[in-house]
């Protein structure tokens, strides 16, 4: 964040780059009995967790809700942004700039308290910090504003996890007027939960004269207090919110790995509160990027039973299609009729290698009754092949 990408002159240290390499991959099975014990746990309660998101969705206005919209999907906060993804979340960002948000964003009590990072222009460009953490889905990043103290700061923190622990760099803070607050860094330290005492982050910020110097402006801070757009010093834009959408909670649970089905369970439940139609199997490419059960020793297997790789849905046929190698891959045709109000019976056996302009048929057959358990322009939960969970990504909406 802002003040992140001041940090030019140090190189992510030895620690810095195993939290990050080392992280723990994604988790695809959880054991049922504690899967079990969580169901209870959200049956009981469920009208809370309905009156919650009646709260979330009432708490972001249309032009608001685009800018979400627009941020489902991204990975790295940024980093791994297609040009269309970015495309559509600078045009968002510059209607919501064009609005009438809070009128002095830093005369606000609305911009105090804790923001999660959602969204970073430039995240592989900007310090060691930002490349190393900023960019990890695994990381959690926040911002912390507290300007109505005797003394004055805004934060960054990066949490690694629950039981690895957290980086936190301050700085004392001052309003300039109100959009722009002024900061200067003056500590930063690691604090992880197997020792009873911080490390210091290595970089000595009194030497650092003006390079530890910087300024942050507010260009949007919605009525509600939920959604921040700031500039930083050095052209880098940030998107910020205070409560997260349902769908945002679901993917970062996803990138962590931990509680997928935990949350796919109360995500359903609470969509259904909402929900006026059944789900409905909307056309384009859908990228898988979760399921329940993990790949077996055969790819192709794995690609055959749609395992792996993404979805192309068109014209009631579907498509299952993996690179398996640079200009190799595989490919499965087949088509689906509508057997219920939200099951589809789907039949794929047109397979094939492809190199290039070449093909060579494959002798396979899959038969999946899939059952649609939510859908919308930009996510789908379904139950697939041998009753597996998927989750998919809508990568687009296959109308080119």
């Amino acid at each position: 964040m802002a003040l992140i990408e001041n940090l030019n002159l140090w190189p992510p240290s030895n620690l810095q780059r195993n939290l990050a390499l080392n992280s723990p991959p994604k988790l695809f099975n959880f054991k049922p009995s504690a899967t079990h014990s969580i169901r209870k746990t959200l049956h009981t309660c469920r009208c809370s967790l309905v009156n919650e998101q009646q709260q979330q969705q009432a708490s972001f206005t249309d032009q608001e809700k685009q800018l979400v919209d627009a941020l489902i999907g991204i990975q790295g906060r940024g980093k791994s942004a297609s040009p269309q993804q970015l495309n559509d979340v600078e045009r968002a960002v510059q209607v919501l700039e064009g609005q009438d948000g809070e009128g002095d964003p830093t005369s606000s009590d609305l911009i105090e308290g804790r923001w999660q990072l959602m969204f970073t222009t430039r995240p592989g460009t900007a310090s060691p910090i930002q490349r190393t953490f900023v960019g990890v889905d695994f990381f959690s990043v926040f911002q912390e504003v507290y300007l109505r103290t005797n003394d004055p700061r805004v934060s960054n923190i990066v949490k690694f996890s629950d039981w690895i622990g957290e980086l936190k760099v301050e700085a004392a803070a001052s309003i300039k007027d109100g959009k722009r607050i002024l900061f200067q860094f003056d500590t930063a330290a690691f604090s992880f939960k197997f020792l009873p005492f911080k490390v210091p982050y290595p970089v000595p910020f009194r030497l650092l004269g003006d390079e530890a110097k910087g300024w942050l402006d507010t260009t949007y801070l919605s009525h509600s207090g939920n959604l921040r757009i700031s500039r930083g010093n050095k052209g880098t834009t940030f998107v910020l919110q205070k409560r997260t959408d349902p769908r945002q909670k679901l993917l970062a649970a996803i990138s962590t790995g931990t509680g997928v089905e935990e949350a796919i369970d109360e995500f359903i439940s609470l969509s259904k509160s909402g929900a006026k139609d059944e789900p409905v199997l909307l056309e384009g490419e859908w990228q898988m990027i979760w399921s329940s059960q993990i790949e077996t020793d055969s790819w192709l297997e794995n690609a055959g039973n749609g395992l792996m790789g993404s979805q192309i849905v068109k014209n009631e046929q579907m498509k299952f299609l993996v690179n398996i190698l640079p200009g190799i891959r595989f490919s499965m045709i087949g088509k689906f009729v509508k057997s219920g109000t939200k099951t589809y019976d789907v039949t794929m056996d047109d397979a094939a290698l492809i190199g290039g302009p070449f093909g060579y048929p494959l002798e396979m057959e899959t038969k999946i009754n899939m059952e649609l358990l939510y859908n919308d322009d930009k996510i789908r939960i379904s139950k697939g092949y041998n009753n597996i969970l998927f989750v998919h990504l809508r990568a687009s909406d296959g109308s080119k």
